[in-house]
């Protein structure tokens, strides 16, 4: 057998050779460390706030514990804590430290929600740290909530609005507020959505209605929330009546009707029946529900703001059109000062006609369902509600003649069908 030669350039083949398993072992091993920290974010990230049964058991269990050690109160809490009558049903969802749960209450669906997840997370009022053995007086909790209810929503309230938020708290009562009820009330005051509600219980008929709540959660009524992936965009099987379950197309038609109607309704009233407009800078069906008598109701006001805020928040620094557009809420660049006008360019009818009329009334989907003869010309007057902010700023008396024209064709789809 021949000698192997030990030349200068074999050893270094050879060393080369040796090591590119081991290199490559190396490159597998970081990928592998790198996937793995990979997949360990991914989860996280999307299952952080993953809804489950148990997670949502313990946040009730822990509201209960801290109800019975006189931690918080509510008009709930011994229904959910003591008799039971109301009781767990499922978890919806969880959205940013916004828990929201469905529950039986006394056999009636009811959700119950919470901007966050533990009562500690909120700021505690103050004057319960100031005052430990005196009655903070009436007037004090007032004014403390006007403050609260100007910078959540951006409202002067004046003092003869704000005992409606106290008006079920106040009633029948002769002796001074507990800790836990003060407490349990300045986690709520906390809550934009709640206030927002709460404020306009007996205002409007077009928001969810507030049961009660139980320390920092409150519970609302049950509506099924619409869908976009939806055929008719909410679910109407349920809101049809019973004499005429026998004709699914007249039923259609004439709930599809009612429903737009109540939309025009609802634009109209958040426009002119407040002492500011109330824009909705987030409509899609899923942010609305139908009441069994065709009512159009707001279900989620997270992106809903009165005139004083949404001028504060579309007044900001610009280079264009594009920068002045804050979701469904647009408003036009002045090149010249390189700010967004605080006023808004469109407005909630011409959203509501592109994003619920324009599918709702499509041709294409429509020919499945039922033809009207005026159909064609219900599309064609949504189609031009819908292009008007296309236009710039429309003037008032436009936007009234597009309102009458969809109003009086609505109405008349729906009676001769």
């Amino acid at each position: 057998m021949p000698a192997v030669i030990w030349t200068p350039g074999f050893r270094q083949f050879r060393a080369k050779l040796l090591r590119k398993p081991v290199f490559l072992g190396f490159l597998l091993w970081i990928g592998c460390w790198l996937l793995l920290n990979a997949s360990i974010f991914i989860r996280r990230s999307l299952f952080a706030e993953y809804c489950t049964d148990q997670r949502s058991k313990g946040i009730l269990r822990t509201l209960c514990q801290d109800y019975r050690q006189g931690i918080l109160t509510g008009d709930l809490c011994e229904d959910l804590c003591v008799t039971q009558t109301m009781v767990y049903k499922r978890c919806l969802y969880y959205d940013k430290g916004k828990k929201v749960i469905q529950a039986d209450w006394n056999g009636q669906p009811i959700i119950l929600k919470s901007k966050l997840e533990d009562f500690l997370s909120y700021e505690s009022l103050y004057l319960l740290d100031e005052r430990e053995s005196r009655p903070i007086p009436d007037v004090d909790i007032l004014v403390f909530t006007a403050l609260e209810i100007k910078h959540s929503l951006g409202l002067d309230v004046k003092n003869v609005t704000v005992p409606q938020l106290w008006t079920k708290h106040l009633k029948g009562r002769t002796g001074s507020f507990s800790r836990a009820e003060l407490a349990s009330m300045w986690s709520l005051f906390q809550q934009e959505e709640y206030v927002f509600f709460q404020l306009l219980q007996d205002l409007s008929k077009h928001v969810l209605r507030v049961i009660g709540s139980c320390g920092h959660f409150y519970a609302v009524e049950y509506l099924t929330a619409g869908h976009a992936w939806h055929r008719s965009l909410f679910s109407l099987e349920k809101l049809v009546p019973l004499s005429w379950r026998g004709s699914s197309r007249k039923a259609w038609w004439q709930v599809t009707n009612g429903i737009a109607l109540s939309f025009l309704e609802l634009a109209r009233h958040f426009e002119n029946d407040f002492s500011h407009q109330l824009h909705l800078c987030d409509i899609k069906p899923e942010n609305f529900a139908i009441r069994a008598d065709l009512t159009v109701v707001t279900i989620d006001v997270d992106m809903a703001f009165f005139e004083p805020k949404m001028r504060a928040i579309l007044e900001q620094n610009c280079t264009d059109d594009e920068d002045c557009n804050f979701f469904d809420c647009f408003s036009r660049c002045n090149i010249k000062t390189k700010k967004c006008r605080a006023d808004r360019s469109n407005n909630n009818l011409q959203v509501i006609c592109d994003k619920i009329f324009r599918p709702l009334f499509s041709p294409r989907l429509s020919e499945l369902r039922v033809y009207h003869p005026l159909q064609t010309q219900l599309y064609k007057a949504v189609q031009r509600c819908a292009e008007l902010s296309d236009q710039g700023n429309v003037d008032k008396e436009t936007m009234e003649i597009t309102f009458s024209e969809l109003y009086n064709l609505f109405k008349a789809c729906q009676r001769d069908m």
